[in-house]
């Protein structure tokens, strides 16, 4: 199957905190969307890796992705290296998107600069044609991706453009609420993070509503960029 966009993120729930208002859209509009996830977020300080592998298939199912993955690479101690790298590759090739999506370059936690540099050079990796790699026992042909952005994560980075997700909100707060052992429960026993608080849990509706005032809409998602976003016309821009 050929996708129109995968989204990578160093841990699952990094998708949906940061672009999964843009996929909502993206999929009702009739494109082909998956998930790449590098860890199964085994470090995280609430809940287990096992629950995490049933929230982020709870995720996927809300947002209505084709498929998502998980490479199970090391949480906290993962490489931008040759043997990382060619797993990422493995996966350009065999879903061939035209877009992908991934992790803030610069972030508090440091799986998240760390995964994007490494999504990043894969993808520019994945198109050299004399890189073999071999998956389901096949060849796999060359493959660079057109368009690499990266998401907004903690940091309230300056973003180069900002996605109108007017009407999506909903439906990403829900898949960020299928990982209920990660956000805000007022009934859970278990130790408080940055990111278990409600204030953590309202900011995703704030900072959209704020990248929304921005561009004169309801609502919206920042991304970020390696080089500069070209357009046909004056007129694409909203």
């Amino acid at each position: 199957m050929k996708l129109d966009i995968l989204a990578v993120g160093a841990h699952p729930d990094d998708v949906e905190l940061s672009c999964s208002g843009t996929l909502a859209k993206e999929i009702d509009r009739g494109r082909k969307v998956g998930i790449l996830d590098l860890t199964r977020g085994e470090l995280g300080t609430r809940g287990t890796a096992l629950t995490r592998d049933k929230e982020a298939a709870d995720a996927a199912r809300k947002l209505g992705v084709k498929v998502r993955h998980n490479l199970e690479f090391s949480d906290g101690f993962f490489e931008n290296n040759t043997a990382h790298q060619l797993e990422i590759i493995k996966i350009l090739r065999k879903y061939r998107p035209e877009v992908v999506f991934c992790n803030a370059v610069d972030d508090r936690h440091i799986d998240h600069g760390k995964g994007a540099k490494l999504v990043s050079d894969a993808c520019f990796l994945s198109g050299l044609r004399k890189i073999e790699t071999i998956m389901d026992g096949e060849a796999q042909e060359s493959w660079r991706p057109k368009h690499v952005y990266h998401y907004i994560q903690w940091k309230n980075l300056q973003p180069d453009f900002v996605v109108d997700i007017t009407g999506y909100l909903g439906k990403k707060l829900d898949s960020v609420k299928a990982y209920k052992t990660q956000f805000y429960d007022e009934n859970s026993e278990e130790p408080k993070t940055p990111i278990s608080s409600s204030n953590f849990l309202d900011s995703i509706t704030y900072r959209a509503q704020d990248l929304g005032r921005l561009i004169n809409t309801e609502h919206g998602e920042g991304f970020t960029v390696e080089r500069y976003v070209a357009v046909d016309s004056i007129f694409d821009l909203i």
